[in-house]
């Protein structure tokens, strides 16, 4: 016995000199040590890796979708008109509807002038750590100047001036827009409380990014079903987180028809680096569906939507989304489109000496594009 206790100091002393434990624990961006052999267990069982695209889909989605909804929402829409402005070409009206079963939210909704029905385009706005304008960063407020003055410098800083969802209406698109939960109405606590309502979704059973998308999905579904609307001719239109929101819900749902998708799309290994913005928590909440990185990548989520025509672009100088890994991303899509046959489907392209912006010769090209898909 006293020979064993020996040996077991022995050993003890000998590990200790070694120093070979942990000391630490993050590095400066918060990533655990061991960040990297994380990264190499995650092998994508379920992303596309040949055969049968419709095959791969419905194994895919099946498991998937589970992770990123936290249920299927059934209260009737009672929608309601609050105000509406007469905008020549077309009108703009402040609408209210149940987004789900807990949640009544207003929205905007554009509705051209003359015979419908008409093509329709679901708005989903991006992050931009800016929360007091939601829907609004898409259609410039006649109901609220201060948010007025806060859309024209949004649309200053990233839409060359212009208010994408306005340029869709003038085409004869029905625009609907609503605000994420944290923004607009919805407005919440400020960047620093976006942990902590994350925690708390999680501990309510959800999340903010299943929230996200059921939302959306929901969106979608009423979009679809206005008189004024072309059932068959959907489209979802986002800009940075808004792109993100996109893809996603051209993928979850089969109201949405097309998805145009501005700068959002990389792989998990190319975000997952020091320096990435997806490293500091907060607004990457409404992005991470807990399980689901197990499984699928970013790019294999998109293509979950195929063969539906798709427009995905990206900025060569924008600081978010490392090029390398956008054009991997594209590649790996591209193989599951051109596995249907329906590969000019999809239209990826960075834009040389573009950042993370929507600027009005991209939105030209996006909505071009549109026009002729949904035509």
């Amino acid at each position: 016995m006293r020979g064993l206790a020996m040996a077991l100091l022995a050993g003890a002393a000998t590990m200790a000199a070694a120093d070979d434990f942990e000391t630490e624990i993050v590095d400066e961006k918060n990533l655990p040590v061991f960040y990297q052999a994380l990264k190499a267990r995650l092998n994508f069982p379920l992303g596309y890796d040949g055969g049968d695209p419709a095959e791969w889909h419905e194994r895919a989605m099946a498991a998937a979708a589970p992770l990123m909804l936290p249920y299927e929402a059934e209260a009737p829409f009672a929608p309601e008109v609050i105000d509406e402005e007469d905008r020549g070409s077309y009108t703009a009206r402040r609408i209210a509807f149940n987004i789900t079963d807990e949640s009544r939210v207003s929205a905007i909704l554009l509705v051209p002038a003359g015979e419908g029905p008409f093509p329709a385009a679901l708005m989903l706005h991006d992050h931009g750590a800016r929360f007091d304008i939601g829907k609004e960063k898409w259609v410039s407020p006649w109901y609220d100047g201060t948010r007025a003055a806060s859309a024209e410098e949004w649309a200053g800083k990233y839409f060359s001036g212009r208010y994408p969802g306005e340029e869709l209406a003038k085409r004869g698109y029905v625009v609907l827009a609503t605000d994420a939960l944290g923004w607009g109405d919805r407005e919440g606590n400020g960047y620093e409380a976006q942990q902590a309502l994350a925690a708390n979704l999680f501990n309510l059973g959800s999340s903010l990014a299943g929230l996200m998308a059921l939302e959306d999905m929901r969106a979608a579904e009423f979009l679809a079903g206005l008189p004024e609307t072309d059932p068959d001719r959907v489209a979802a239109v986002g800009f940075s987180m808004g792109a993100f929101r996109a893809w996603q819900v051209a993928a979850l749902s089969p109201h949405v028809a097309a998805a145009v998708a501005n700068c959002w799309m990389a792989t998990l290994d190319g975000l997952m680096v020091p320096g990435n913005n997806q490293l500091k928590g907060q607004s990457a909440w409404y992005m991470l569906h807990p399980g689901l990185p197990q499984l699928m990548d970013y790019p294999d989520v998109a293509a979950l939507a195929a063969p539906k025509p798709m427009l995905v672009h990206a900025g060569a100088e924008d600081p978010l989304f490392p090029q390398a890994s956008v054009e991997a991303a594209f590649g790996q899509m591209h193989a599951v489109w051109d596995a249907y046959g329906a590969d000019a489907a999809l239209t990826t392209r960075v834009w040389e000496g573009k950042g993370h912006t929507f600027t009005a010769d991209m939105q030209d090209a996006a909505f071009d594009w549109l026009d002729a898909a949904l035509e």
